[in-house]
């Protein structure tokens, strides 16, 4: 696991939020394409250029987050987050501060 990348423990909450209705082919994994979608928030970075290869196609990233937004995903996985309780964060990562959910709203992308 890299540096602002997933822990196990925050990939715990959210992997049971997700949809699992996949249709043709298999779903390339989603803890990457998640970790490629929240690094090209985090560096602001373009979704055509820059974001690094170890993060799957370029295209499925731009086009996982495109599908999930408009049918909702992202917004119940950022409700569901935000009833966690808070807790003091142990590192740095997508949860700590609220991060995930201050790159993931309207108006911050």
């Amino acid at each position: 696991m890299r540096r602002h990348e997933l822990s196990d423990e925050e990939w715990a909450i959210i992997a049971p939020l997700l949809p699992n209705n996949s249709r043709g082919i298999k779903r390339v994994n989603d803890r990457r394409v998640i970790n490629g979608i929240l690094w090209r928030f985090r560096t602001g970075s373009s979704w055509w250029r820059d974001v690094p290869e170890r993060y799957g196609p370029r295209t499925t990233l731009y086009n996982r987050f495109s599908r999930w937004r408009n049918a909702g995903v992202w917004d119940r996985l950022l409700d569901a987050v935000s009833a966690l309780p808070l807790i003091k964060p142990t590192r740095k990562g997508p949860f700590s501060n609220g991060r995930l959910i201050d790159m993931l709203q309207p108006g911050k992308v």
